[in-house]
């Protein structure tokens, strides 16, 4: 006989997606803050081009594979603790950061670039958490709602180098410091946990080996590393990409980022109650399809601001409607007391996917023509490709069996 669920106060609920998402908000600016001053490395400490690619690209790796062991962590542990933890340990690498910059250190930055990727665990500890605290049917809108705390990416774009510019490099990165710390504290202190959250009794192993047993598991993987994994990468390599076609100079640049990347959070939640109302294949599979076309066009170069800014604004809203629905089938596919663990292996092949491509980018830039068209021309077929897979799974085909964990050999005994 099946347990009732216990009430939840939608105001409880309202309050901890908000304060969840702002805290992701701040976790994704400290995950960022070295891609938009891109520019300036390469200047300051005469970087080429891959050399530029693998600095900015270093965080996202990081953040990518470790949000697998964080989203079980935060199965076991719960979100209060996981969000504190992560904030509070990306307060000394985004400190070192200004560190390995103001001395020129192009190893040390790149070093402390790896521990900076903490940061970007954030988003695996969000979702099983907002998801405990909304039923099924309204968790494409909140895991779409706490998506939103991608605009740290945006708010990274756009504040980092006019912060720079005004306040000077070392305070810029204090302040973001002490931002970390702030909101650290105010998590401990006010977020809660639901209480229809199920505590896992398996230990982290098998926890994670029973999600990586789930054949959804690996089909939503590839869908969303095309999707955020676009989205990331291109938020990370949009200021150089911006310099070298269009001639910007890094605040022009930090702006333009700022805005595409604001598109895609707000386009998210669409995509996630989209996806609650229809079913998220087709909000995905539309998704897959303005990317692959949009890519196409891209490549052209478009020359009028009109054009160019339309172009990237339509195709980070197109990212982040796949986002959400690629998440909003995680939310309603996993396991209960799995959903952490699912959610953080998915979610680390969205930052796999976009580790990848800004290396991609560097390595076929062509400075004679001035052009990147081979790395835009793999996205678009990464995208049909991703499309067609999307078109062949069955409307349903994150709703699976549940895989039990592996139990330890005395218990079967």
């Amino acid at each position: 006989m099946t347990s009732p669920q216990p009430a939840i106060d939608p105001r409880r609920a309202a309050y901890n997606l908000v304060l969840a998402t702002i805290a992701s908000a701040v976790g994704f600016w400290g995950w960022m803050v070295i891609s938009p001053l891109g520019a300036r490395y390469s200047q300051d400490l005469e970087l080429g081009a891959g050399a530029v690619s693998v600095l900015v690209a270093m965080p996202i790796l990081v953040g990518s594979l470790g949000r697998i062991v964080v989203g079980a962590l935060t199965d076991k542990f719960g979100g209060r603790v996981m969000f504190t933890v992560v904030l509070g340990a990306t307060v000394i690498p985004v400190v070192l950061v200004a560190v390995a910059g103001g001395v020129g250190s192009f190893a040390m930055l790149l070093v402390v670039a790896f521990f900076l990727g903490i940061a970007g665990t954030v988003f695996a500890v969000g979702i099983p958490f907002v998801s405990a605290w909304y039923s099924a049917s309204r968790r494409g809108f909140a895991t779409g709602v706490f998506g939103m705390g991608m605009g740290g990416t945006a708010i990274a774009a756009f504040l980092t180098p006019r912060l720079v510019r005004s306040l000077g490099y070392l305070p810029t990165h204090l302040l973001l410091a002490g931002l970390l710390a702030v909101t650290a504290g105010v998590v401990w202190f006010t977020l809660r946990e639901s209480p229809a959250r199920q505590t896992p009794t398996a230990p982290v192993a098998p926890q994670l080996l029973g999600a990586a047993r789930l054949p959804v598991t690996w089909q939503l993987c590839f869908l969303y590393a095309v999707v955020f994994g676009g989205f990331v990468s291109f938020c990370a390599y949009l200021p150089t990409y911006l310099l070298d076609i269009y001639g910007m100079d890094p605040t022009a640049a930090g702006t333009r980022t700022a805005g595409f990347a604001l598109a895609a959070v707000v386009a998210r939640p669409v995509g996630g109650t989209l996806a609650d109302r229809i079913g998220s294949k087709p909000v995905v599979a539309v998704s897959l399809l303005a990317v692959t076309v949009l890519a196409l066009v891209v490549m052209q170069q478009p020359r009028t601001e009109v054009a160019t800014g339309a172009t990237f604004l339509l195709m980070a809203a197109a990212l982040g409607l796949g986002a959400g629905g690629v998440f909003a089938w995680v939310g309603s596919a996993a396991p209960a007391d799995n959903v952490g663990s699912v959610s953080g292996i998915v979610s680390a092949a969205g930052g796999l996917g976009g580790f990848f491509p800004p290396m991609v980018m560097g390595a076929t830039y062509d400075p004679v023509t001035n052009s990147y068209g081979i790395g835009l021309l793999l996205l678009a077929i990464t995208a049909a490709v991703a499309l067609v897979v999307t078109l062949l799974l069955r409307g349903r085909a994150a709703t699976v069996r549940p895989v039990a964990p592996v139990r330890p050999r005395a218990e079967r005994d």
